[in-house]
């Protein structure tokens, strides 16, 4: 299922502003990218769709038209949906990889689009057991 849409951003904050205050998004959640990067997640309060701003202080410049970043899918079964889209065309850019408790991978749709598949992944432990009598 499409979860969110991640652009290239310039300026963390002033994008922030124009989505906030322009536009009426809000802040939902943000973070750090293993690769250095920076994150921010904005939503809208209606619809629940989700932007999320992504930020990489040390990357060059990037030519207007680079801004799409990637498009985010939530998937169950992410080494089957990965399989189903090589096959279909898709190439892996960054394989699978575990940041905290998900598993990502990235790949590019025939034209070269960005796509980001994420699977949340059950904890290693099941829950403790809660007091009883």
């Amino acid at each position: 299922m499409l979860e969110y849409v991640g652009i290239r951003v310039r300026d963390l904050d002033r994008s922030r502003r124009f989505y906030c205050d322009g536009l009426g998004l809000r802040r939902h959640s943000s973070g750090r990218m293993a690769a250095g990067g920076i994150w921010e997640t904005l939503e809208d309060p209606i619809t629940k769709a989700q932007l999320e701003l992504n930020f990489y202080p040390d990357a060059p410049p990037y030519r207007e038209g680079d801004e799409l970043d990637h498009l985010g899918f939530r998937v169950e079964g992410l080494e089957a949906t990965v399989e189903r889209l090589k096959a279909l065309g898709g190439k892996v850019r960054i394989p699978a990889f575990r940041e905290g408790n998900e598993r990502l991978v990235f790949l590019s749709d025939p034209d070269g689009v960005w796509v980001e598949l994420w699977e949340a992944e059950a904890p290693d432990e099941p829950p403790a057991s809660r007091g009883g009598d």
